[in-house]
């Protein structure tokens, strides 16, 4: 019988956005995120320290804004191409177990109108529940494969927080063996400025 670890529900986040409705916020959209974390080593019921991945869609996004984008993706620790050359984001990182843990990473959206969106986000997480807490930064500078760098620069939603509240599921006897490297992610990530 599979339970809920919102361990990392979060943590993934993706990772990604989330905070007042739109009808109270200045630009801002709330939107539902579905994708999958990477958990290395595994979560497991003995405190330690771990990096994890995400790779997600955002889909059915409210905004006050009519020419914001209703779905985009958001990515943690992937390989992502950026003027036209392949850039490696960097993982996120965080300590605990499958009943407590904390976590922070950089998180990038990329809507379907071809902006983006920068958030460096941490996590609370205790069994049952997971917070999500993050600001929309100006950039982030992520190393090429094969060598350089490349600036990935916010051109949406400049300046928001960002707060949410998302599932994470997996098997309870994966925390008390090998542990949890793998898990699907969901629930309703939003950002945005509150007036």
């Amino acid at each position: 019988m599979s339970s809920k670890l919102n361990v990392f529900a979060l943590l993934v986040v993706a990772v990604a956005v989330t905070v007042a409705s739109p009808a109270q916020a200045q630009s801002g959209a709330l939107c539902q995120l579905a994708g999958t974390a990477g958990i290395s080593p595994g979560l497991s019921n003995t405190d330690s320290n771990f990096t994890f991945t995400f790779s997600g869609t955002l889909s059915g996004c409210q905004s006050n804004d009519p020419s914001a984008p209703a779905q985009g993706t958001t990515t943690v620790g992937q390989q992502i191409v950026v003027n036209g050359v392949t850039a490696q984001e960097p993982a996120a990182s965080g300590s605990g177990s499958c009943a407590t843990s904390n976590g922070s990473g950089i998180a990038i959206t990329s809507w379907a109108d071809g902006t983006v969106t920068v958030l460096s986000f941490t996590t609370q997480t205790a069994t049952g529940g997971v917070n999500l807490q993050g600001n929309v930064v100006p950039s982030v500078t992520l190393p090429v494969v094969g060598g350089g760098t490349v600036t990935v620069t916010t051109t949406r939603y400049a300046g928001a927080q960002a707060q949410g509240v998302l599932a994470f599921q997996a098997d309870p006897t994966q925390c008390a063996g090998s542990g949890v490297t793998s898990a699907a992610v969901n629930g309703t990530v939003g950002v945005g400025a509150a007036q």
